[in-house]
């Protein structure tokens, strides 16, 4: 909901894990008709809008739950909320958690499909997840969310260097 005078906020959790040495961050793709044929850049962290009055962590679990079916209790390290390009500020949390992504279980949304079909259809929120290191992360995940990438891989110690470039 859209609070006059407010800017919109989502929170969300960004999971992490190391595997054979290598950081990796999981990743959700957006259901839908409009983003079944998107990768680069389509990508996203388990998130969804809030209340004034709710907690935004709080909020974060929830839609971790809703799209992935992940239940986790943290502990929660909180990083910079990020200004999207839609104005929407996104508050956000990284988890070190592991989750198989043959196990996601999404919410779903209805949608009219063709579009003036007059048929309604529903689709999965998020129809797949999966765990990227970080170079790849960055290039999934759209480019506003970046950043949450971008601060989980500093803190365990990655570089921010694209893809392909050694330092």
């Amino acid at each position: 909901m859209t609070h006059p005078g407010k800017s919109r906020r989502g929170a969300g959790i960004l999971p992490f894990r190391t595997t054979r040495g290598t950081l990796e961050v999981l990743l959700v793709h957006p259901g839908g008709p409009f983003w079944a044929a998107k990768d680069l850049g389509a990508w996203s962290i388990p998130k969804g809008e809030y209340e004034p009055n709710e907690d935004p962590l709080s909020a974060a679990c929830r839609e971790l739950a809703e799209e992935t079916g992940l239940a986790t209790s943290g502990p929660f390290v909180p990083l910079t909320g990020l200004r999207q390009p839609s104005g929407k500020v996104i508050d956000a949390w990284a988890v070190e958690t592991d989750f198989d992504p043959a196990t996601l279980h999404s919410n779903t949304f209805t949608l009219e499909w063709p579009k003036g079909s007059g048929r309604q259809r529903e689709f999965p929120e998020v129809d797949r997840a999966a765990w990227f290191p970080c170079d790849q992360a960055r290039e999934r995940i759209l480019a506003g969310q970046r950043g949450f990438v971008d601060q989980v891989c500093a803190r365990a110690g990655e570089t921010k260097l694209p893809s392909g470039v050694t330092s």
